[in-house]
């Protein structure tokens, strides 16, 4: 089972923010932050609500890593996995790098694009 302090980088990082950036969004110092997710120290009620809203997650998975996060990263992989095997972008295959694992990845970049522009 993750801590809160991995909990709490993961959801920064499925984000895509940096320290520094939260520090600007929530005026939580990124030094204080750094503690947290290295499970140096714990935030309080009020600083967990304040991430939990900036990363988009529920209270109760930071707290527990059950509900809200999970159930999404499950649904996204699914989401994933219908895409890359969908029969009509094996024409773009060819393009992609050689490998197995750069073309998952390169699929998988493609999906971010596409998840972001949807929203």
């Amino acid at each position: 089972m993750s801590t809160l302090g991995e909990r709490l980088r993961l959801a920064r990082d499925r984000v895509g923010l940096k320290q520094t950036q939260v520090k600007e969004r929530t005026n939580i110092n990124n030094k204080t932050l750094s503690g947290y997710e290295n499970d140096v120290s714990e935030p309080d009620t009020n600083t967990l609500v304040t991430l939990a809203e900036l990363y988009g997650v529920s209270f109760k998975w930071l707290l527990t890593g059950a509900g809200e996060m999970a159930e999404k990263e499950s649904r996204d992989e699914e989401d994933f996995l219908a895409f890359a095997n969908n029969p009509e972008l094996q024409v773009f295959y060819k393009e992609l790098p050689k490998s197995d694992e750069e073309t998952v990845q390169r699929l998988r970049d493609i999906w971010e694009i596409i998840k972001h522009e949807k929203k």
